[in-house]
């Protein structure tokens, strides 16, 4: 399956330390060679890159390691592919507008059977059950609420839509409209907490 990797800031932070370190497993460390992608905000705005080419050897990636990424929410994922052809359409995070405001999502897992039914407004571009997961909670969310709901309101929504498609397989994903950052873990998913004073990382390279 995907790999994750998804950072939520009170000030805005600088994520090429791990995402560099997170590009190498796909393909060069980990087998997770079926295209990669990461959308990070900058203020209401959104910078979203995406490629078919494994994540260890594409040229975006290699923009990407340097590039000064500063942002209070970032999503990137790796693909190892279990629905949809490996295709830069299918590459996660996802992208959608909602209530005026960038919605990024990206799943690890395998949901099976799951074939909601979507109006026109969030229809999936790509074949992957990902990007179906992602059009039906957008809009169930948007048939829950008559204005812009707030995190809170949005998080108790969340909750109860979530099992839905939870039931039909391994559902971890992230989710980010700039403001907030959702995770749902289904099997495995960490997370690290920093607080100041930071002390040193290193990345270490799996072998």
């Amino acid at each position: 399956m995907c790999q994750l990797l998804g950072m939520n800031c009170n000030t805005p932070t600088d994520v090429t330390f791990s995402f560099a370190g997170f590009a190498q497993r796909g393909g060069n460390t980990d087998h997770h060679a079926d295209g990669w992608g990461i959308a990070f905000f900058e203020g209401r705005g959104l910078r979203h890159f995406v490629d078919h080419q494994p994540a260890c050897s594409s040229p975006v990636a290699e923009l990407i390691r340097r590039y000064p990424i500063k942002s209070q929410n970032v999503v990137a994922h790796i693909r190892k592919a279990t629905q949809g052809e490996i295709a830069l359409q299918n590459c996660h995070p996802f992208v959608r507008e909602l209530w005026g405001r960038y919605w990024v999502f990206a799943h690890n897992g395998d949901l099976k059977d799951f074939h909601p039914r979507l109006h026109a407004s969030f229809r999936p571009v790509g074949n992957t059950d990902s990007e179906r997961a992602f059009c039906w909670l957008l809009q169930e969310m948007w048939k829950s609420h008559a204005g812009v709901p707030s995190v809170e309101e949005l998080t108790l929504t969340l909750r109860e839509l979530v099992p839905q498609i939870a039931k039909h397989g391994t559902f971890n994903f992230l989710m980010s409209n700039g403001e907030a950052l959702w995770a749902h873990c289904s099997t495995n998913l960490w997370y690290v907490e920093r607080k100041h004073p930071f002390t040193h990382a290193h990345r270490r390279t799996k072998t």
